[in-house]
């Protein structure tokens, strides 16, 4: 991990704790259970027995080659988080989160969503501990993945439909961290992304991490040799973040993290944070985020509701600050593009999140050598994605 040991939390300039004090405390209760369980041996156990027996790790490194053949260049490899149990990346940091919550006593999680699989993936392990979960979604996003809702539902939690601001994902973010405020006594927040105050950036970071380790070694392992290229998509940039760390110190490898352009980087309707961006302080973080002449959140747009955040993680503004990866944005049409593609030429229906990495490759891919690698991260299915993607080719279907 990439990070300021003379200031804990912090990626060069970016990262910190800026909170009420009323939550700093929990913060340090927080950070100090994570150092401790993070080396704890029979925790490890644990969370690596849930990861294999429970969420269907490792999840497979697939060789697209018939996306390969077709684009021509580089091999691809896709990173199937999708097939993980809850179908998405997101289950992997959930139980690590959750399991530190129970350890520490807690009987109550929280989170945000955007798209939905956070929210289902908290709700999963919630119903599995026996605790009570509440989700906090924008109203704009409860609509469009009304599927998810329901499964939240179905699996016990209580939702939330978050109706301040735009409705999205930074406000249903302002509704659960008020809500940690008020109640933190007995109830754990389950940050998804690799965002918010300090631990919470460091613990996705770790807990998503397994991503690239099981990706290294498999690859490894076919080609013997590492990747020179590993693309993933970023909205505050969990599974980005999880795909990146086991290749950060291996400057072969370069690093590419996809953002959500909307309908294009120099419209106001995009949430191509790193690109248009700069430095600020929101969610308890200095990162870089989208910003007003007056220094307020801009409002983002994105038809991936898990990309349409107005910042990034702070270990991301640093990897941006400091060259080590390269971010681009996607448009909507070039997402929805892929997303087809995918399905017509590989088989598989990814989610409209990860099809902003799969639009990316195959640009990448043709400028490549037959004897070079790519591992792309399919972040999560598209079940969820369905009745939109539809609905932008003009067709209306049942959800």
């Amino acid at each position: 991990m990439i990070k300021n040991t003379t200031r804990p939390g912090r990626y060069g300039d970016f990262g910190g704790q800026y909170v009420p004090e009323t939550l700093m405390t929990e913060l340090h209760r927080l950070d100090q259970a994570f150092q401790h369980y993070h080396q704890d041996a029979q925790f490890q156990a644990e969370l690596t027995d849930l990861l294999n027996n429970y969420a269907n790790r490792p999840s497979l490194l697939y060789h697209a080659q018939r996306l390969s053949d077709q684009l021509g260049g580089a091999q691809i490899y896709f990173k199937r988080e999708d097939l993980n149990h809850t179908g998405a990346h997101k289950i992997n940091n959930v139980l690590g989160q959750a399991l530190l919550a129970k350890k520490m006593g807690k009987k109550r999680l929280i989170a945000e969503t955007g798209a939905g699989q956070h929210g289902v993936a908290t709700a999963t392990i919630a119903a599995l501990f026996g605790m009570e979960c509440e989700i906090f979604m924008g109203k704009e996003d409860t609509d469009r993945q009304a599927l998810n809702v329901y499964r939240m539902q179905l699996l016990g939690a209580k939702v939330h439909p978050v109706t301040t601001g735009s409705m999205v994902l930074k406000d249903a973010i302002n509704a659960a961290l008020q809500e940690w405020t008020r109640r933190c006594d007995d109830t754990a927040y389950i940050m998804g992304s690799a965002t918010g105050p300090h631990p919470f950036p460091m613990m996705v970071h770790e807990f998503q991490s397994v991503i690239s380790i099981e990706a290294k070694q498999q690859l490894l392992a076919e080609t013997g040799h590492l990747p020179d290229a590993v693309v993933a998509c970023v909205g505050g940039g969990s599974n980005a973040i999880g795909s990146f760390a086991a290749f950060l110190n291996a400057p072969s490898v370069q690093l590419i993290g996809c953002e959500a352009a909307g309908k294009g980087i120099e419209t106001p309707l995009t949430a191509a944070t790193i690109e248009r961006g700069r430095t600020g302080i929101f969610h308890g973080m200095k990162s870089c985020f989208l910003q007003d002449e007056a220094g307020q959140i801009a409002p983002v747009y994105s038809i991936s509701a898990g990309l349409d955040y107005p910042g990034v993680g702070p270990e991301h503004a640093y990897l941006a600050e400091t060259g080590r990866a390269q971010y681009v944005g996607v448009t909507d049409d070039q997402a929805v593009q892929a997303f087809e593609m995918i399905a017509k030429v590989e088989g598989i229906i990814c989610a409209i999140e990860s099809a902003h990495a799969v639009a990316y490759v195959q640009q990448l891919a043709p400028t490549m050598r037959p004897d070079q690698t790519i591992i792309c991260t399919l972040s999560g299915r598209g079940d969820k994605d369905v009745a939109a993607i539809a609905k932008y080719r003009g067709v209306e279907i049942n959800d």
